[in-house]
């Protein structure tokens, strides 16, 4: 199948609950929606409803949960689904993988669907470890010559051998979401839909489910839908994007691109990396990453580029203050120290770290501009920023959380 190739393709998505404790209505709403459907008229509950924003209260019992969802998947792309908690990703996965239905819309695919939307999902917790293997591939169409000539590999890649043939009830989540996610990516299906649920393995089984996920898109040419909170995750996975908030589409475009706007959207997370000043010394001063990105990871370069007013040819010295959040300086970077002594002698100037050595979490910055001894500006948190773990030590994968402030290049002898 061609790379450009639509395999998925999404037209008007839309999905409404009613909240309460009935969650698709009551026997009179049923009622009502039967006599219009007899007279060929409209359901008459499409026309009210509230927006999917679960920190404000509403005017009507109904709500909802995706509005007019509208996209398209390549054959072989990994698409990533970001945003906010209830926002909508989980809905349109399940409508996705056929697990409930949309109100309205349809959606239009080629080939098999795997799904991996909750621990669990799928699995006959009275059978075996071997036996739900067998089951789910059924599921998916495998016949089973195919299930039994892909059996090592699952159980190998699961990690579960010793427990394959003791019922799944006695599994705990991650040894579920281990053999799940093997099921699902080794029967081969021509899309795979991965849930937040990855999280509840283990760092050594992340690895692995994501290596995994880009031999799947790389090499098999098949597609990834994936959906996660881990930011560093989804950049090293995903090569497009689609930010969901308040379940409507907010942004269709590159990874980055979304990884930046959805970074942008809460108030909780630090990503403010331009400022702009035309009556101080120091006119602008941007963060930028690789490629100019505004996504920064550990390992990839960390730029802080200044435009600053020296009409006068003054002797300038500049000091940059990173901060975590908590107030504690971490790194302090200073012109006074560079071989280049003409530095200010132009507008645009830059000051490069070639590998970013902060772990992840939100800094901010503060920016001393001094001529010769006497202070010329004072920049407090001119700029906040969150780094995402990378790979720092260009191992092949990403870094865990790490129990310190910064990284080191080393090596053992």
């Amino acid at each position: 199948m061609s790379s450009t190739t639509i395999i998925l393709k999404a037209e008007n998505i839309s999905k409404q609950y009613r909240l309460g404790t009935v969650g698709t209505g009551t026997l009179s709403h049923d009622l009502n929606r039967w006599w219009h459907a007899v007279r060929g008229k409209e359901d008459p509950y499409l026309k009210v409803g509230d927006t999917n924003d679960r920190s404000s209260k509403g005017t009507s019992d109904y709500v909802w949960a995706l509005k007019d969802i509208n996209f398209e998947v390549k054959s072989g792309e990994v698409l990533g689904i970001i945003g906010k908690n209830g926002a909508g990703k989980s809905t349109l996965l399940k409508i996705l993988s056929k697990v409930t239905t949309p109100t309205s819309g349809t959606i239009k695919y080629k080939g098999r669907i795997a799904s991996l939307l909750e621990v669990g999902t799928g699995f006959n917790p009275e059978l075996t470890g071997r036996e739900n293997v067998y089951l789910n591939g059924a599921i998916l169409g495998m016949t089973k010559k195919e299930i039994t000539s892909k059996l090592t590999e699952i159980i190998e890649f699961s990690g579960c051998e010793r427990y394959i043939d003791t019922p799944t009830k006695r599994y705990s989540s991650g040894m579920t979401v281990r053999l799940a996610f093997a099921v699902a990516a080794f029967l081969e299906p021509e899309i795979l839909v991965v849930d937040e649920v990855l999280a509840v393995g283990d760092a050594e089984f992340q690895k692995k489910a994501i290596g995994k996920m880009q031999d799947i898109s790389r090499e098999g040419g098949r597609t990834v839908l994936f959906v996660s909170h881990n930011m560093a995750a989804v950049k090293s996975l995903c090569t497009r994007g689609i930010v969901l908030e308040n379940g409507k589409v907010a942004m269709n475009s590159y990874i980055d691109n979304c990884i930046d706007y959805y970074l942008n959207m809460s108030t909780d997370v630090y990503n403010q990396t331009e400022y702009y000043n035309d009556t101080n010394f120091i006119k602008s001063i941007k963060l930028l990453s690789d490629n100019n990105s505004t996504t920064l990871q550990s390992g990839s370069s960390l730029i802080f580029e200044f435009e600053i007013d020296n009409s006068k040819q003054e002797n300038l010295n500049l000091h940059i203050g990173v901060y975590s959040r908590d107030e504690e300086k971490i790194i302090h970077l200073s012109s006074e120290y560079s071989q280049n002594k003409s530095l200010f002698n132009k507008k645009l100037h830059r000051c490069i770290i070639e590998k970013n050595p902060l772990v992840e979490g939100e800094y901010y910055v503060n920016i001393l501009l001094f001529s010769n001894d006497k202070k010329l500006e004072h920049l407090s948190k001119c700029l906040k920023f969150t780094v995402l773990n990378g790979d720092f030590y260009k191992t092949g994968s990403l870094l865990e959380k790490i129990p310190s402030k910064f990284l080191v290049d080393y090596e053992w002898n």
